[in-house]
């Protein structure tokens, strides 16, 4: 049993479903505070749903930034889960930690509790090693990634922007990898903006068409051009555009009347080749030009971001060689993560765990082979950045 397992049992055994942090982060401020740390809890939401976020920062040793400002290298992740779904269906308790097999079981095992006692192991070890490193650390840990994100993560950077906080790396501890620890990280994520369109027409009876206007008949040529548009092509980090239905809502449930209006969801995820105002109006010159009679409203979920191959992602690549033998493979694909808020004001931002083949699933777990070398990973980094 390593440190690294022993915290990460820990955290797993503490049944934090979004909102609740259930005492997550006390632990892990506990433990930093002891390294010379400046905690802070930020919580944020209304009282049914309060969110509990923690922003943590280890200056850097005063004899060593003299000359140069020393950088600041933030680690940030999510104490929160997903419900663990029907427990009869767990082989054993999802907030009980549990080995088979070579793997611990749990729910946030893999998302991302494995990683936050990566974390926290890999920073005693540095500050260890080199309690005078010309380097700040910093942690934002938030127990709203799982649900709405709207009082985590992207409220804490908000008001690090407001006090002039600046931020120059950052790893987040998201499930990134495919078969072994290391083999994926995310340099990346693609934006995702939400629309609801209503489309209107005229309510009447179904065997007098000609005096009504059937909103999905006139809705459907239009839903046949945009799913045929291509938004852009993609890049070197991105694939192409998509634009995806998700839902249409239509009819009275009646069988012989037209509907007045029908609703339909949509979602693009998009690369950094477009941006929400150009999908917006392509989206809406298609709409006018079926002379359609619509109301629509937009929700941006998160914008792209990119980094490129730089200081960050190198140190990242040479630690995972490093540590495993590997060549890791940089990658956007998968859905967003709250990499997107803290792009917005920190310029370097990779995404770095253990697998993620049972996220959100009956019996998560993580191989338990690959907890310490994930924690090595995160350790070299540091040592790399402050060399």
């Amino acid at each position: 049993m390593t440190r690294t397992l022993i915290l990460a049992e820990q955290l797993i055994s503490l049944p934090s479903i979004t909102p609740d942090d259930a005492g997550c982060q006390a632990l892990i401020a506990s433990r930093l505070q002891h390294l010379g740390f400046v905690c802070e809890t930020l919580e944020s939401g209304p009282a049914d749903f309060r969110v509990t976020n923690l922003w943590a920062k280890r200056a850097a040793s005063a004899a060593n930034t003299a000359q140069v400002a020393p950088k600041t290298i933030v680690f940030a992740g999510h104490t929160d889960v997903v419900p663990t779904g029907p427990v009869a269906q767990w082989t054993s308790a999802p907030f009980a930690p549990t080995h088979r097999d070579g793997k611990l079981y749990g729910r946030g095992s893999s998302d991302m509790k494995a990683s936050l006692a990566a974390f926290v192991v890999a920073v005693e070890e540095f500050v260890a090693a080199q309690p005078q490193a010309p380097l700040n650390i910093a942690f934002l840990l938030t127990s709203d990634e799982e649900g709405p994100a709207v009082d985590g993560t992207v409220m804490v950077c908000r008001e690090l922007q407001k006090r002039g906080e600046v931020l120059d790396y950052c790893i987040v501890g998201e499930p990134t990898s495919v078969q072994r620890t290391g083999d994926m990280i995310k340099n990346g994520r693609r934006g995702t903006m939400s629309g609801k369109l209503t489309v209107k027409g005229v309510q009447g009876h179904i065997a007098y068409p000609h005096l009504a206007k059937n909103p999905m008949h006139l809705f459907a040529p239009a839903m046949a051009e945009l799913v045929g548009i291509e938004w852009d092509r993609g890049n070197d980090f991105f694939p192409p555009t998509t634009w995806q239905i998700s839902n249409i809502h239509g009819g009275t449930g009646a069988s012989n009347v037209i509907p007045g209006s029908v609703v339909i969801d949509f979602n693009f995820r998009f690369s950094t080749e477009s941006t929400p105002e150009s999908l917006q109006q392509r989206l809406t010159s298609v709409l006018d030009r079926h002379e359609l009679e619509y109301e629509l409203v937009w929700t941006i979920g998160g914008l792209p971001f990119l980094t490129t191959p730089g200081t960050l992602v190198n140190a990242v690549r040479d630690a995972i060689r490093d540590e495993t033998g590997l060549e890791t493979e940089l990658s956007t694909s998968g859905g967003t993560s709250d990499g997107r808020f803290i792009a917005q004001i920190c310029p370097q931002v990779i995404e770095l765990g253990p697998t993620n083949a049972t996220i959100h699933k009956i019996d998560e777990c993580v191989p338990v082979a690959d907890i310490e070398p994930l924690k090595n990973i995160y350790r070299r980094v540091l040592e790399k950045l402050a060399a």
